[in-house]
């Protein structure tokens, strides 16, 4: 997503027992500056450089139609008006103007995440519903 989801959180994690509070957070150019609060120097910034920080997925605000990439894989893609079984979604490609998945069936197969084509995305009960747009799977 965009840097700017980033801006919503009050914390972030190191691990399960290490939390860092957020102080103030903005966006400049394609980066976020967080200042994180009992950080107060350039020594304890450069003990933070590298490490990966985790959000607590509840802390996301998702729109309807979002979803977490890691909740898409697995997922499986049947056709809405037969019933086909097209395969599971092995990886979300983020191209810029819409994602894609890749599907995995008898072939591979690239799916744009649109919504002329993604009629239902049911992470419930594991499945996703499409309607291929004229000559998608042609190859």
């Amino acid at each position: 997503d965009s840097p700017d989801i980033l801006l919503e959180f009050d914390k972030v994690f190191i691990d399960e027992e290490n939390v860092l509070v957020i102080q103030t957070a903005r966006v400049q150019k394609s980066q976020v500056v967080i200042k994180f609060e009992g950080v107060n120097s350039i020594d304890d910034a450069e003990k933070l450089r590298n490490m990966v920080l985790y959000a607590d997925r509840d802390d996301f605000e998702l729109g309807e139609n979002d979803y977490f990439v890691q909740d898409l894989i697995g997922l499986e893609v049947f056709d809405v008006a037969s019933n086909v079984l097209y395969g599971v979604i092995s990886d979300v490609l983020q191209t810029g103007a819409n994602d894609v998945y890749v599907v995995k069936g008898e072939k591979e197969l690239l799916i744009p995440a649109i919504s002329d084509v993604i009629i239902e995305t049911d992470i419930k009960n594991n499945k996703m519903l499409i309607k291929p747009l004229v000559g998608l799977f042609d190859s």
